[in-house]
């Protein structure tokens, strides 16, 4: 029986797909329903006013990316 070539394990440092687990969506978050972050909220709020729209507080972190992303998307920012 042949053996399959040894493959040495990504880095995900350096590897430009390291793998499925480095990506989830919000709701798939572990952490998701927690208040969104400082870091989310400053980001947000800056987004929110170079949108023209209004800045929502009290989001949790899912509910903060899914709206990061909207707004990038409205700006541009985030390319």
């Amino acid at each position: 029986m042949a053996q399959k070539p040894s493959q040495s394990p990504a880095n995900p440092k350096t590897d430009p797909d390291p793998g499925s687990n480095t990506v989830k969506e919000p709701e798939d978050w572990t952490t998701g329903d927690e208040p969104m972050t400082g870091a989310q909220a400053s980001y947000l709020k800056t987004l929110s006013e170079e949108a023209g729209e209004p800045f929502e507080e009290g989001l949790t972190k899912a509910e903060a990316s899914r709206r990061i992303d909207a707004l990038q998307e409205k700006t541009g920012r985030g390319r």
